[in-house]
């Protein structure tokens, strides 16, 4: 595979998983903070693959950047997974024991509040494992291929 190909293949990577996770967020499955948290840097990492794409010159350090916002996405959704799985505690924010804040009464009886989703709870699975899980493995699947990227000189 070419460097050309590589950064194709991880720049298209990641905009499929940041497509699929609005998907599944317009299908009535909204997301945890932590869910948003890991958007970020698959949205870099487009950016990253457009610009590598029109700048052949930079590819290589472009393909390093690639490979560590896909990293930290993969780091995220790691940690994501303990806090799923109860290995460790998540942010009191998005995991409980926040408690109400400055909220006030009218606040809490509003019927305009967006739904809260817990970044303990999985809400949907395939073959046992969750979002996040799937989002770990992918995204360490694009680590290794903008490093394969990084490696290579078309």
């Amino acid at each position: 595979m070419t460097q050309l190909q590589s950064i194709t293949l991880a720049t298209l990577g990641s905009f499929a998983l940041l497509a699929g996770a609005f998907v599944f967020q317009a299908l009535g499955y909204a997301p945890c903070q932590m869910c948003l948290w890991q958007r970020w840097p698959h949205a870099a990492a487009i950016v990253i693959g457009l610009v590598a794409l029109a700048t052949p010159a930079l590819r290589r350090p472009l393909a390093v950047l690639g490979a560590l916002a896909a990293l930290t996405t993969a780091g995220i959704a790691l940690f994501h997974t303990g806090v799923e799985r109860g290995w460790w505690d998540g942010p009191t924010s998005c995991s409980g024991g926040a408690g109400l804040g400055n909220l006030s009464g009218d606040a809490l009886l509003s019927t305009d509040i967006a739904p809260v989703v817990m970044c303990s709870d999985i809400v949907w699975t395939l073959a046992g494992l969750s979002m996040a899980n799937y989002n770990a493995i992918i995204s360490l699947v694009l680590v290794a291929i903008w490093l394969t990227a990084a490696r290579k000189r078309d």
